[in-house]
């Protein structure tokens, strides 16, 4: 046997004043998409911001759907759409951030398992590390390099039968 230990990386900055000013708008952008959330079954709504390396900024929200687990998370709803609309075009961050109906969101709101392997593709594809921004409504802002520090071990092509 043979054991191996896994760690990661990731900043934490005590307020979203305290990053760069393009992580800052991006993080804006994401809590200005929550406006498109529709979640009336969880009444937790989340917003993402894509940014392009050409600077272009696509954003998405969650959108439910009675029949679970037919909706869509705001991390691909953005994704996808970046794809979509510049399919040569690397992703070089993502803002993500929620409110709730129910409760205040005050830590930061990571990306579920399918939204990381949807995001560690696109890293693959293009080779490219994205930049991970993560934010509640207020509060602690964590932010990772990279997608390996968020899915250590990612499913891609090589586990694919041939």
């Amino acid at each position: 046997m043979k054991q191996i230990t896994h760690s990661f990386d990731y900043q934490i900055f005590d307020s979203h004043l305290e990053l760069p000013v393009s992580d800052q708008e991006l993080l804006e952008k994401a809590k200005e998409a929550i406006a498109g959330s529709y979640a009336p079954y969880s009444h937790y709504h989340v917003g993402a911001a894509v940014k392009l390396a050409n600077g272009q900024i696509v954003t998405g929200s969650n959108q439910e759907n009675m029949s679970f687990p037919a909706g869509l998370c705001a991390e691909r709803v953005a994704v996808f759409a970046a794809m979509a609309n510049f399919p040569g075009v690397p992703v070089d961050a993502i803002a993500i951030s929620a409110v709730s109906d129910d409760f205040e969101v005050s830590e930061p709101v990571p990306p579920c398992g399918i939204c990381r392997q949807a995001i560690v593709e696109f890293e693959m594809k293009f080779n490219n590390k994205i930049r991970i921004i993560l934010g509640g409504k207020t509060g602690k802002v964590f932010v990772f390099h990279g997608m390996g520090n968020l899915l250590p071990l990612a499913f891609h092509e090589k586990g694919l039968a041939k």
